[in-house]
């Protein structure tokens, strides 16, 4: 690879920061890039670049980088597009060892002044091996030491997590993180990789796999220039850790759209679905299943086999879940005797209690909740639990005992649920489960027996490993 993963390290973790087109002014985008260092929490020091201030936001301000009195590490570049040559040279003089350049009007867009740029900037960082990311991003984001060198501020209130995160669109990418805030999802770095001068996916796939705060690899992407590089990156790492992708613009309008917004063409559909599958790579469909996906993968075990069971406390949920299930190779499997007994010693003859088990009569008795789902955890025959309650008043004490369960995590068996109330009943109760790996909790039981189908595509992409 063109660009060492050291230096990519580097890049994510500095000591020093220098925005250049930083500003006092709000409709400026140098103001926000500030403002994510300041409010963020950056330890590192800041420091401001423009000509015409002395002082933005409290911190001294300089009128270029090649005079500064101190050394650079990274440099966040906010300047208009024929600027940026000069100010590349000046930066690599001064011995910076990262870019995020945010400026646009380069490759991506109809004019091949824009193309002549892009390709003046490529030879200048080849030159001194210094990783941009960039041109055209939002930025980069690095959780784990308060980094947001971005021009957005509210990236700052993300959970720290095991998600990494690359996108090619930084409307997707803040699409991503907003929901991913609503939601209590963690991350552990975000890049908007944009155009891609010498860092693309495949450099960022190596990096993160390395990165030991980093349990699962998203991909957000619509074009590539060379895929090649990213299978090859990919099946060097298959199994190690799960890279799942969401990729776009399969149709012609989408490749067009794709070559105008990225300069790059996407390429046909299921072109990119053989070559991922290959390098084990999940491909999925939309924002919501990369998002799901990637929570399920970071808090939860991988299933051992297609076989699932079906816990509900009202039999509907479970007819919508168990539709998802057969139609994504799922198996809703006979229980072995034993379970079978001692399922039908907790319910009474008038429940469903086969596989799907309608687990109404019991449902306002968390006893009865955890000794089921305990026998179901212990089957031989399950590889994977579905768990679906829906509150009403008479059972608000129905899933407090699944804090018990933590003694029975050693069947490493995932248990992907739907516990679903009001807001401020079982909230809290919800978050203390995932955050101690028992459960992954999603908002309807569609959405959760689609994680299990995707937990199991995962596994078989990985099984002769």
């Amino acid at each position: 690879m063109d660009i060492k993963r050291d230096s990519i390290n580097k890049l994510f973790n500095p000591r020093s920061v220098a925005v250049i087109g930083a500003s006092e002014k709000p409709a400026k985008l140098g103001f926000h890039v500030m403002l994510s260092l300041t409010k963020g929490d950056f330890p590192g020091m800041i420091i401001p670049v423009n000509p015409g201030s002395k002082e933005i936001m409290g911190l001294k301000a300089f009128p270029s980088i090649k005079g500064l009195p101190y050394e650079i590490d990274l440099a966040i570049i906010v300047l208009p597009a024929k600027m940026v040559p000069a100010i590349f040279e000046e930066c690599l003089s001064k011995g910076v060892k990262g870019i995020v350049l945010i400026s646009a009007g380069f490759k991506e867009i109809d004019d091949p002044v824009g193309v002549d740029l892009h390709e003046k900037l490529a030879k200048v960082v080849k030159r001194a091996n210094v990783p941009v990311i960039g041109p055209n991003t939002f930025g980069m984001i690095n959780l784990q030491v308060n980094l947001n060198a971005s021009f957005t501020p509210e990236f700052s209130l993300l959970k720290k997590g095991g998600i990494g995160l690359v996108s090619q669109s930084g409307g997707m990418c803040h699409l991503l993180c907003f929901m991913a805030i609503r939601n209590d999802i963690g991350f552990s770095k975000i890049v908007g990789i944009g155009n891609r001068l010498n860092v693309d996916f495949a450099q960022m796939v190596d990096y993160l796999m390395q990165d030991r705060n980093t349990d699962v690899i998203a991909l957000y992407m619509e074009g590539i220039d060379r895929p090649r590089q990213l299978i090859d990156t990919a099946k060097t790492y298959k199994g190690k850790k799960p890279i799942i992708a969401y990729k776009t613009g399969i149709g012609d309008i989408g490749d067009s759209a794709s070559r105008s917004h990225t300069g790059s063409l996407a390429g046909r559909g299921e072109i990119y679905s053989g070559a991922f599958a290959q390098a084990g790579i999940l491909g999925l469909n939309s924002v919501e299943a990369l998002l799901d996906t990637a929570k399920a993968l970071a808090g939860s075990p991988l299933p051992k086999g297609p076989g699932v069971a079906i816990l509900s406390s009202q039999a509907g949920p479970g007819i919508a879940a168990a539709d998802i299930c057969q139609m994504g190779g799922l198996n809703i499997v006979s229980f072995t005797r034993e379970t079978q007994g001692r399922i039908n010693e907790i319910l009474p003859p008038l429940a469903l209690r086969t596989n799907p088990v309608d687990m109404g009569p019991g449902w306002y008795n968390p006893e009865a909740m955890v000794g089921i789902l305990r026998a179901v955890m212990r089957d031989e025959n399950v590889a994977g639990i579905l768990l679906f309650a829906m509150f009403a008043s008479a059972n608000i004490d129905s899933i407090k005992g699944l804090s018990s369960l933590g003694k029975d995590r050693g069947q490493k068996k995932p248990i992907i649920t739907c516990l679903s109330a009001p807001p401020g009943i079982w909230d809290e109760q919800i978050k203390g489960f995932q955050e101690a790996a028992l459960l992954v909790n999603f908002p309807t039981p569609e959405r959760a027996a689609r994680v299990m189908v995707n937990l199991n595509r995962y596994r078989n992409l990985i099984i002769d490993q």
